[in-house]
């Protein structure tokens, strides 16, 4: 544990707290993409394999048992709750992320750090959170402008992986056998899938106007 990381946790935990925030006050869940938190329940789901086998510390453990059952939750009010399921923009949410699952687990398969159960799905989960904000971000292009909280979740998401390059990066030059490398590559492809919205978001915050994404 170090300070980027702790960052990088807290900040995660803020988006997913903006996140179901926007579902509890407004009741809607217009501008969020189903897709994504489907994909994001399927990356905490396989990453957290050892949950009840591999004790590290009560906060790790208690983080893990958050960004599942906050995932879960978020899908489930998505598709089944009676009032926030109408608000779903099922027409613009269109992305196959379906696509995503089949080539992150595929890549796993070839690509790990070691061929066992738990790497093979540790490697996959993280290939799929790189790519899992694609729906999102095409869903927000496709409705041209983004309201506030929507906003705010996807800024928080991006500035959670940011803080966690700083946390590898930190842990390469601290760390004896940091070996991590897969996380490190995907983790810069994810913040860059973040680049035009950041920029965006930063000349909204500047001119003090509405989030507009160009479709």
């Amino acid at each position: 544990m170090n300070v980027f990381r702790f960052i990088g946790d807290m900040t995660h935990l803020v988006s997913i707290l903006v996140l179901l925030l926007k579902i509890y006050a407004t009741k809607s869940c217009s501008g969020i993409s189903l897709k994504t938190q489907e994909l994001y329940a399927i990356v905490f789901l396989t990453r957290y394999l050892d949950l009840f086998t591999d004790f590290i510390s009560v906060y790790n453990a208690i983080m893990k048992v958050v960004f599942i059952a906050s995932s879960l939750a978020i899908v489930w009010y998505m598709r089944f709750h009676p009032v926030i399921r109408r608000s779903y923009d099922r027409e613009l949410d269109t992305f196959r992320h379906y696509f995503l699952v089949g080539a992150c687990f595929l890549l796993a398969l070839f690509v790990n750090e070691k061929f066992s159960f738990e790497e093979v799905f540790w490697a996959f989960s993280i290939y799929l959170e790189a790519v899992a904000i694609l729906p999102q971000l095409v869903l927000l292009q496709r409705s041209g402008n983004v309201d506030n909280l929507a906003g705010q979740y996807v800024f928080f998401l991006g500035a959670y992986r940011a803080f966690y390059i700083l946390n590898w990066i930190y842990r390469y030059f601290t760390e004896d056998h940091f070996t991590r490398w897969i996380a490190c590559v995907s983790g810069l492809v994810q913040t860059a899938l973040y680049a035009d919205f950041f920029y965006y978001y930063f000349i909204s915050w500047k001119n003090n106007s509405k989030l507009k994404l160009p479709a």
